[in-house]
């Protein structure tokens, strides 16, 4: 075994307790190997976690939406149990075109994306380039270049630590830290959630090719690009974001709510980054409304 392969989360191992993973299967595309849930029957409603997630970001709301869809929840390229690598890499299009590969191989045409933070942008990216019509819901939708300076040096830093091999593994070092996963993503989010999401998140945020493909992403990401997309975007699109996420502020889903075409904005009290997780019935609620509204689904 490589040292990249020990480094990755492994199945038999980091997988054996994996939130449903009954669900859970190896789908196949060129250069890559994907871990996938697919769950339920109906539409189908396909689920992108956010950077440095993997599927149990959607635990609860799983089998809540399987009740009257084809569910299919994917670990992103860098992320999870997915192993192998984009054409594009791990930006924006590079994303979108191996999801788009993904859903071939599964004969699989998504009705409705979901996207929780940055996988809303690719949802949009996705759908946008696949021209289908796919309402999108975002959320805590990262969808906006962060303001000011940060704008400039934010990526700039990403990719100068993704370069050096040591930070992965030194952010994996300080996951291991008894009870660090859980006081991090409280920090980070300004979410509570339960011993099942924070051993699941521990498991990933210990694995230093994890850690490695998250700042990879954020180091490809081009907000700025999106930012120019979202008034070309032509499927009705529902924001959802909440009032004590401390990762992305308020005011910058809402310009992109303004931005877009076709969206509304909903605001959660309460809730932080992870709002989806906190209260996964209020988000399957939402979902459920949304699809009924913009696809005619039966209530």
């Amino acid at each position: 075994m490589t040292g990249a392969s020990r480094d990755a989360p492994r199945w038999d191992v980091e997988g054996r307790a994996w939130p449903n993973r009954q669900c859970s299967r190896l789908v196949e595309t060129p250069g890559m190997r994907w871990h996938v849930q697919a769950a339920g029957q109906g539409p189908v409603l396909l689920l992108l976690h956010g950077t440095g997630a993997a599927t149990h970001t959607w635990r609860a709301m799983l089998p809540l939406l399987a009740q009257h869809h084809t569910v299919i929840a994917p670990d992103l390229p860098g992320h999870g149990f997915t192993r192998g690598r984009p054409k594009l890499g791990l930006t924006l299009a590079g994303m979108a075109g191996a999801l788009a590969d993904l859903m071939e191989r599964m004969d699989a045409q998504p009705a409705l994306v979901v996207g929780h933070s940055a996988g809303a942008a690719i949802a949009l990216q996705l759908v946008h380039a696949q021209g289908s019509y796919a309402p999108v819901i975002g959320f805590n939708p990262a969808l906006m270049p962060f303001p000011g300076l940060a704008a400039r040096l934010f990526p700039s830093l990403a990719k100068i630590l993704f370069v050096n091999p040591l930070v992965p593994r030194m952010l994996a070092g300080i996951a291991r830290i008894p009870g660090e996963t859980g006081r991090f993503l409280a920090r980070a989010t300004g979410s509570r959630i339960d011993a099942e999401g924070i051993a699941a998140y521990e498991a990933l945020m210990t694995s230093p090719r994890h850690c490695g493909g998250a700042m990879e992403m954020m180091a490809s990401w081009d907000l700025e690009s999106l930012s120019r997309l979202l008034p070309r975007i032509a499927v009705p699109v529902l924001l959802v974001h909440s009032t004590s996420d401390r990762a992305i502020p308020l005011g910058s889903v809402e310009q992109a709510a303004r931005a877009i075409p076709d969206c509304r904005l909903e605001v959660l009290p309460g809730l932080g980054h992870l709002a989806h997780e906190e209260a996964p019935e209020t988000a399957a609620r939402l979902i459920g409304s949304f699809a009924r509204e913009t696809l005619g689904e039966p209530a």
